[in-house]
């Protein structure tokens, strides 16, 4: 449709500006003479709206821009959904030049204007909230608008001229919300994995190679928070890298499923409007582009509904989290002192801790780990919740759950990087203390089980807590073991080793 207002755009191609057509400024003309922004007016089923002139937005836009004022977080705060929405209309556009339904000289203009979208041009165009109704259909009205007017400019059209080049009929062809707005999701998705994975691989190695060095410095166990048995800092430390290297073969598992598109199912799965062609078509064109492994949903009525992808997504993010969790915890347990705690570990100093108590040093690295981590716990039951009100033939809460995947991405990423650089690698090891620890704790007692029983093992390790011996001046006192024999059997370094000679994880 034409518009039938003055219309204000760009002299050349480029973020949208108003100075070929600015007001008078304010040390010339009063503000309150001065005339109205140029606008343009556009038209819906509902009526009629002006729209400022210059924006590549069109109507559906404007009305989506008013309506939702929930959140404050705009589609351009996901620069990584919007460059995926520009490669699914991309690929769209290709696909319906190859079936000879679009027209090549408009086709070229499209497919122009989504690849400057994909190169990070035009992201103020996006300004729609997040949180937003319709199970996406304002994104994909706000793509087909700004990508129509862009490729309107090239052309040497005026925006708004949506005679030449329409965002239904020619951005939006063979295509809907309900098919367009879950491929770019989950495209956006799979594309963040593989910073996702960066961070892990680069925090993975931190610890490896902080384990690799303190490999043979001996230290307590420790089960239900009380003494256990020898082993070493290595161990402990790898057993986090192994964590770690767990979660980035769940990301592998998980990209296959991101890569499962539904594309030409149009509406509800049936493919109304779209040419039968046009699904496996649109589909290649992405792989292509993307150069991931996509292919059509086998059962494009249940994968209109099935939001299994988003779910294994959610799920790898909180398993992660729980992990990470797990080992900016132990740390701060380890670290705790430094008088009246383990005293194991001394994490690197950050920031003063406190306001009153001089000198206190506090975990505030881990700390701030621990609170992403909350975060990405109440993102997994937002998206459980989203995913689970489905009803009939579609999902409508597609935004939600995207929003919270992405942030949790964002959040892990960050996360990981600082946890890396201002925490694992200035962790200091307090050998002497652990050996300490190994060697008097009564726990020791559990090597005599085998040679002497468990209750005479029991008593011994009683005497040793009653008394504060260790277990070797204990046993050397009750039993008729060697004095070497019993050496041998309770060196803490053997002890810790057991298992870990024939089991030491392959980093």
């Amino acid at each position: 449709m034409t518009s039938n207002a003055s219309t204000c755009h760009t002299s050349s191609l480029g973020s949208p500006t108003s100075s070929s057509c600015s007001a008078t400024s304010p040390t010339e003309r009063p503000a309150e003479s001065q005339p109205p922004a140029p606008i343009r007016i556009e038209h819906d089923c509902i009526g009629e709206l002006a729209i400022p002139a210059n924006v590549y937005w069109g109507i559906h836009t404007q009305r989506a821009i008013e309506n939702f004022t929930v959140s404050g977080i705009h589609e351009s705060d996901h620069e990584c959904l919007v460059h995926s929405y520009a490669v699914v209309k991309h690929a769209c556009a290709l696909a319906n030049q190859r079936l000879g339904l679009l027209d090549p000289v408009k086709a070229d203009y499209i497919v122009q204007a989504c690849e400057r979208i994909e190169q990070g041009e035009f992201l103020d165009q996006f300004p729609v909230d997040v949180l937003q109704g319709g199970a996406g259909t304002s994104m994909n009205m706000n793509m087909n608008e700004v990508i129509a007017n862009v490729a309107l400019a090239l052309a040497g059209h005026p925006l708004g001229d949506y005679a030449y080049i329409h965002p239904n009929d020619d951005v939006n062809m063979s295509q809907s919300t309900n098919d367009t707005f879950p491929a770019a999701s989950k495209l956006a998705i799979a594309n963040g994995l593989t910073p996702l994975r960066r961070s892990c691989e680069d925090l993975r190695r931190a610890l490896h190679a902080l384990a690799d060095k303190h490999r043979d410095d001996v230290k307590l166990g420790r089960t239900q928070l009380q003494d256990a048995v020898p082993m070493t800092y290595g161990q402990e430390l790898h057993a986090f890298a192994t964590f770690l290297k767990l979660d980035m073969q769940a990301m592998d598992t998980l990209l296959p499923q991101l890569c499962s598109l539904n594309l030409g199912a149009t509406a509800i799965g049936t493919g109304i409007c779209a040419d039968p062609r046009f699904r496996d078509l649109a589909q290649q064109e992405v792989a292509s582009l993307t150069g991931l492994p996509v292919r059509p949903a086998h059962d494009p009525i249940a994968s209109m509904t099935d939001m299994s992808a988003y779910i294994a997504a959610s799920a790898t993010l909180k398993n992660l989290a729980v992990h990470l969790k797990k080992a900016a915890d132990d740390l701060r347990l380890l670290n705790s002192g430094p008088r009246a705690g383990f005293e194991d570990l001394r994490l690197p100093a950050r920031q003063a801790g406190s306001s009153i108590m001089p000198a206190k040093v506090n975990p505030v690295i881990p700390e701030c780990v621990d609170q992403c981590c909350f975060m990405v716990f109440g993102m997994d039951v937002t998206v459980n919740w989203a995913c689970a009100e489905g009803q009939l033939q579609l999902n409508a809460f597609d935004p939600v759950i995207i929003h919270e995947i992405l942030t949790g991405m964002t959040l892990l990423i960050n996360a990981m990087d600082m946890f890396r650089t201002k925490c694992i690698a200035g962790i200091e090891i307090n050998a002497a203390v652990g050996k300490l620890y190994a060697e008097q704790s009564p726990s020791l007692a559990a090597v005599l089980n085998q040679r002497i029983g468990y209750e005479q093992a029991s008593a011994i390790a009683l005497q040793a807590e009653q008394t504060n011996q260790t277990i070797r001046q204990v046993a050397g006192e009750r039993t008729d073991i060697p004095a070497s024999e019993l050496d041998s059997m309770l060196d803490v370094v053997k002890l810790s080793r057991t298992l870990h000679q024939t089991c030491r994880e392959q980093q």
